[in-house]
């Protein structure tokens, strides 16, 4: 039994004696986790993905540190609004995967299951809802969610707002992109915001709030920019780095240390040699956690994901409007996941082609509709833009769904297709 493993089993063990307990080890395992990145850093990986690593496990803990100043929010909530008036966010997707890194999750995925969650649900969801039903996740001050993409945020934060007993807050985003829809986006934005001064008591300062925008759009374009760079150089990755994205780029964005990574990022592209090995581009969430992921493409000179649709936001020129509420409202109104799966496979093949992909993979999450609908006509249009696409069945953080065989033979015979391709 490894190390992590016995973490898990004691934060399980201290969790049913007491769930105040089992979060204080929980807690004292990710601050270990924290110095560990800061101190003792993975050295194969650039410097910029070296302090995402730190961030990220900063960000999971401050909920644990002071719940009384953080949200839980499905990951395209606007984070603007909750920076401006104090408030941590306390993502669902993000906790669940941490949960998983700690083998803490088959638990709560079956504490879930035995309150009534369908199998069939997705397991981010599921182990959110199992962790803080066992008491493994803290009291939020407050929820903020949106149906943007994910038909599951409709149970869990509904369900959440009632098993925490605390106000919740919900983003309605149109499936259209008119400007109607985004005036009336930015409209519920505004109450958000009212929303949430009246909860923490603290007043948004809208010259500030623009501030953040401008800041998250320059992020944004320096992310860009990076991405466009990495065509040509190999960039040493690991698993974890592209899902860090989704977060980087959506419920963090508008951070000064967001913003200090993007920069970090470009300027480690251009200092990084040339481009070696085949380059996948890596559709929704992936297996990180898997043992054939880690063969094929853990740090690999000869394979590498070089992007993810997680972790691409697709902003129109127009986000750079003069009030704030209208650009976050652009923010989630023309994000590519929203609306039909052509928009999502589209801008996917946009980005495959800007990071030089040899080939993409889009992964069918389990309990994910959206991704598992599209995945043929994804791997059509896929293949009719000259990129070769496996579709692959797994689950980003259930192992019983994991299907390590499968992923061990497809995905070793895609690259190995990919290197007689090009020879």
């Amino acid at each position: 039994m490894d190390v992590v493993e016995t973490f898990g089993k004691i934060v399980d063990r201290e969790c049913d004696k007491d769930p105040a307990r089992g979060r204080r080890v929980l807690r004292a395992g990710w601050e270990a986790q924290l110095f560990r990145f800061r101190h003792m850093p993975v050295k194969a990986l650039m410097p910029a993905y070296q302090y995402l690593a730190a961030l990220m496990m900063d960000t999971m803990l401050k909920p644990l540190r002071d719940p009384g100043h953080s949200a839980v929010v499905s990951i395209f909530t606007p984070s603007q609004l909750l920076q401006e008036v104090g408030l941590s966010p306390y993502n669902a997707e993000a906790y669940s995967a941490y949960l998983l890194g700690s083998r803490c999750e088959h638990s709560c995925i079956l504490t879930a299951e035995a309150a009534g969650l369908p199998e069939t649900l997705c397991s981010y969801h599921k182990i959110f809802t199992g962790a803080a039903e066992k008491g493994l996740l803290p009291r939020p001050r407050c929820i903020v969610y949106t149906n943007l993409t994910c038909d599951a945020n409709m149970l869990t934060f509904k369900r959440m707002e009632r098993f925490f007993n605390v106000p919740a807050f919900f983003i309605d985003v149109p499936w259209t992109q008119t400007e109607a829809d985004v005036r009336a986006v930015a409209s519920q934005l505004r109450d958000l915001g009212r929303f949430l001064e009246d909860i923490t008591g603290n007043k948004t300062d809208e010259k500030r709030l623009m501030s953040r925008i401008r800041r998250s759009i320059d992020t944004m374009d320096t992310f860009r920019q990076a991405r466009r760079l990495q065509k040509d150089k190999y960039i040493p990755t690991d698993l974890v780095s592209p899902q860090y994205g989704a977060m980087v780029n959506n419920v963090l964005l508008g951070t000064p240390e967001v913003e200090k990574f993007a920069r970090m990022l470009l300027k480690d592209v251009k200092l990084a040699g040339p481009a070696r090995g085949k380059r996948i581009y890596w559709v929704h969430t992936n297996p990180y956690w898997s043992d054939a992921m880690h063969k094929a493409l853990y740090i690999n000179e000869s394979a590498q994901i070089i992007g993810s649709d997680m972790e691409q936001v697709v902003y129109p020129e127009e986000m750079a409007a003069q009030d704030p509420y209208e650009a976050m409202a652009r923010q989630m109104v023309f994000n590519h996941l929203n609306g039909s799966v052509e928009r999502r496979i589209q801008a996917a093949i946009q980005q495959a082609k800007e990071t030089g992909c040899d080939g993409a993979v889009w992964f069918n999450h389990w309990g994910c509709k959206h991704t598992l609908g599209g995945s043929a006509l994804a791997k059509k249009r896929f293949q009719e833009a000259g990129i070769p696409c496996l579709v692959l069945d797994g689950d980003g953080v259930d192992r019983a769904h994991g299907g390590e065989g499968q992923t061990a033979t497809r995905l070793g015979a895609f690259i190995e297709m990919l290197e007689e391709r090009n020879e």
